[in-house]
């Protein structure tokens, strides 16, 4: 099992930023992929970003490209989901997410509790 742990959602002004952390533990050694998604009210959870574990490269949606990045701690095995210039449309519950390889048979089966990122105009 690995556990996600979210952190460093808020009410943010438009055009700010913020970075959330997801601090992973457990059976680490057995990610394949961590991700950020996000939902928002009445929308389809969505993937903006993700890093393959093993050689962190990363990839983020098109919807947020060039605003959000996605790093990693490997000491610590943290994610940071950094978010830049935030809109009004930014705003959803933000989650970390995790799974197990192989490539081929993917799936993301650990997720973090949430956390609220919310963007005033």
């Amino acid at each position: 099992q690995v556990q996600l742990v979210e952190s460093g959602g808020g009410l943010v002004q438009a055009g700010d930023s913020l970075r959330l952390s997801c601090a992973a533990s457990g059976r680490t050694f057995s990610i394949y992929a961590m991700g950020g998604w996000r939902q928002a009210p009445g929308k389809e959870r969505e993937c903006v970003a993700t890093t393959r574990w093993s050689d962190s490269s990363t990839a983020v949606a098109n919807s947020v490209k060039g605003r959000f990045t996605i790093s990693r701690d490997n000491a610590k095995n943290t994610v940071f989901l950094q978010m830049n210039s935030l809109t009004p449309e930014d705003t959803a519950v933000y989650y970390c997410a995790a799974g197990p390889g192989p490539a081929g048979d993917f799936k993301w089966v650990y997720w973090g509790q949430g956390t609220q990122v919310t963007v005033s105009s």
